[in-house]
Formats: structure tokens, C-alpha cells, sequence
């Protein structure tokens, strides 16, 4: 007999405790985990000296990449399907939105690093084909970022002059990351159209990606002069401007290692040309940046700036960088360049033990997993339109 102080339906009347609440607050910005551990790795392979025990090394670097990337697929796949309205709020927060192509260049950065070091392990077979897969899905899933993340800044987020920051800048970054990586698959395909489509594919996308963030930069830059210093949690992200310099460095020296054979004459010399008239110029504003963006790191520092997972941004970028001053080495045939990439290298490992020792520490205390909390001085959120 049921009295009146028992529900009809014990399970409806007892509160459902939610699903995986480890992964609520899990945001796309952790895929910068999986490009900052990739990029130690490829950028390694691209120094002018041989240590021994380094090959080793990386590929280890590069295992963990994967690793910490299938991880992380995982627990994304359950943010979207426990956790939909906040997915949803991520998408239509302009803060957090353009870091899906984070997404991208991870899926990105492991299938370059397959080819490069992975094969070591995995053999050249199995190597091409995880590059191919994770290319064709990260190219497809950073063009689709480009768009979406344009279109709702432009459509459903309101958002005010003071709020631009490099951030932005990610998803019209992950173009170039397939175009930098795309060359490395060219020597794999059949000769003929194959091989030129896919070369001249990855100059195209060199090409959105490009005038996208000349488009883009203006406003970034614009900011910080008119509005002063970025908030002290957003400060590392200056370094995300140096990601489209060296990347870029790195996709035209790309072109000119594989353009031979692959285009016909006069074209496939233009691109050695394009290396170096490019190159050298944009690794001379990409050292510039570099300067201010230390100079407003070390302000920042002195402020009492503390980790962030923005801390990440110190090291994809800067390996590209790495990259792109070695490909300027073997064109030019200037020792001034490998030393460069080999002092960039030593700040880009230097940045990523930093990053990912606090990280490791925030999962363990579970701090980083927690629920967002307000930063004093931080940039004003921005809101998704009403109409």
C-alpha cells in the first residue's frame, strides 16, 4: 500500500546526478595541450645538429601527442553528449568559439609528426596512412572552423571593440598548418595530376589562410595600441600572432623542397624564389613581435601574472617559428638561421616544460577542471545576439 508520503515514482522524485561532470568545463582550448607537445617534436627534426638520443627522444615526444590527443577526443565526445548547453555556450562565446581550431591543427600536428618521427615506430606504411587521416580530417575540420567561428563572431556574438585579442586568430591559422604539412605527402602520391593537386591544394589554402589574417591582424594590433596591455590571464597570447609568421615561413620553404618534378618549369623555381623573398621578411616581423611579446610578458610577470592554460600559446607558435628558420637555412645556406631555429628550439622546450609541469599539476589538484572563475581585470564577455 502506498501512503501519502511516498512518491509514486522514487526515480523521478530523487535528482538525477549529472554525467561525467569531469568534462563539463573541458573547453577546445586543451587540444593546444596536443599542438604544443607535437610541435617539440617535428620542430626537433628540423635543427641543423645531431644529438644523440635526440630521434629517440622526439619520437617519444610524438607518442605522447597521440596519446594526449585520442584522450582528449574521448573526452570531448562526452562534453557533447552530456554536456550540450555547455558546448552550445562555448560556441556562442566570441572567448572561447575560435578556439575549435585548436581542433584542427592537433589532428594536424600529430599526422605531420607521424610522418616525420612516428615512422620510426610505426613504419612508413602506417605512418602515411595516419598522416593521411588526420590531414584530410584536420584540413576539413580548420576550414570548417574558418567559416562558422567568422560567421557567428559576425551573426550571433556581440561583440565590442575592446574584446579582440590574437585569439581570434586561431581558426584562420589552421589553413596554413595543412598548408606547411600537406607538402610532406606530396613525394607519397602518384606521380602527375595527384601530386600537383595536392601541392598546388595546400598553396590555395596558403593563400586563405594568409589574407584571412591580414585581415584579422589590424584589429588585434589596433587593440592593444588604442586599448593598452591585454589583461594579465591574456597576455601569452600575443604569442598566437607569431603562429601565421612561421607557419607561413614553413608552407613556402615546404613548397620549394617538393615543387621540383612536381610543377613544370619556370613554376617550380618561382617557389625557391617565393621561400626567400617571402620567408626572410615575415621571420624579420615575426622576431619583432617576438620582442614586444616578451617585453608585455615580462610586465605582465612582474604584475603578478600566474598559470593559465594560455601558457600553451608559448609553444606552438615559437616551434613554428623553429621550422620556418630552418627551412630559410636550407635555402639560403645561412648559419645565422640555424642558430636561430636552435635558440628558438631551446625557448619552445624551456616553454613547453613549463606548461605542461603546471598543467599536469592543475589535472592532479583538479583545478583546471573546475568551474571557470571571474579574473580581476579581465576583457568584458561577449554575448550571443538575441535577434
Amino acid at each position: 500500500m502506498v501512503t501519502a508520503a511516498q512518491p509514486l515514482h522514487p526515480l523521478r522524485a530523487t535528482a538525477r546526478p549529472p554525467r561525467a561532470p569531469a568534462v563539463r568545463h573541458l573547453g577546445p582550448n586543451w587540444y593546444a595541450t596536443v599542438m604544443g607537445t607535437a610541435v617539440v617534436a617535428t620542430a626537433g627534426t628540423a635543427l641543423p645538429v645531431s644529438v644523440p638520443g635526440l630521434r629517440l627522444a622526439l619520437t617519444g615526444v610524438w607518442a605522447l601527442s597521440l596519446v594526449v590527443l585520442l584522450a582528449l577526443l574521448c573526452a570531448r565526445a562526452l562534453h557533447w553528449t552530456h554536456h550540450r548547453d555547455q558546448a552550445r555556450a562555448h560556441l556562442l562565446d566570441p572567448a572561447m568559439a575560435p578556439f575549435y581550431g585548436c581542433l584542427a591543427m592537433a589532428l594536424l600536428a600529430v599526422g605531420g609528426g607521424a610522418l616525420t618521427v612516428g615512422a620510426d615506430w610505426i613504419g612508413t606504411e602506417a605512418a602515411v596512412a595516419l598522416d593521411a587521416v588526420l590531414f584530410t580530417a584536420g584540413t576539413a575540420v580548420g576550414l570548417a572552423a574558418a567559416v562558422a567561428v567568422l560567421y557567428l563572431m559576425a551573426v550571433r556574438h556581440r561583440i565590442e571593440p575592446g574584446q579582440a585579442t590574437p585569439v581570434w586568430l586561431l581558426p584562420l591559422v589552421a589553413p596554413m598548418v595543412s598548408a606547411a604539412l600537406g607538402p610532406s605527402l606530396v613525394p607519397h602520391l602518384p606521380a602527375g595530376q595527384a601530386r600537383e593537386t595536392l601541392l598546388l591544394a595546400c598553396v590555395a589554402l596558403f593563400g586563405l589562410s594568409l589574407l584571412a589574417t591580414l585581415l584579422m591582424l589590424p584589429l588585434v594590433f589596433g587593440r592593444l595600441i588604442t586599448g593598452g596591455p591585454l589583461p594579465l590571464a591574456l597576455t601569452p597570447t600575443l604569442f598566437l600572432v607569431l603562429g601565421p609568421l612561421g607557419q607561413s615561413t614553413t608552407a613556402v620553404n615546404n613548397f620549394a623542397d617538393v615543387a621540383p618534378g612536381v610543377v613544370p618549369a619556370p613554376y617550380s623555381g618561382g617557389f625557391s624564389v617565393l621561400a626567400v623573398l617571402y620567408g626572410v621578411p615575415v621571420m624579420g616581423f615575426a622576431l619583432l613581435w617576438l620582442a614586444l611579446a616578451v617585453a608585455h610578458l615580462v610586465r605582465a610577470r612582474r604584475a603578478g601574472m600566474g598559470f593559465a592554460m594560455t601558457w600553451w600559446a608559448f609553444t606552438f607558435p615559437v616551434g613554428t617559428c623553429v621550422t620556418g628558420a630552418a627551412g630559410l637555412a636550407r635555402h639560403t645556406g645561412l648559419v645565422v638561421f640555424d642558430g636561430l631555429a636552435i635558440g628558438l628550439y631551446a625557448v619552445l622546450v624551456a616553454a613547453w616544460g613549463a606548461a605542461a609541469l603546471h598543467t599536469a599539476r592543475g589535472l592532479v589538484s583538479g583545478e583546471l577542471l573546475a568551474g571557470p572563475r571571474p579574473v580581476p581585470g579581465a576583457l568584458p564577455r561577449g554575448r550571443g545576439r538575441t535577434r
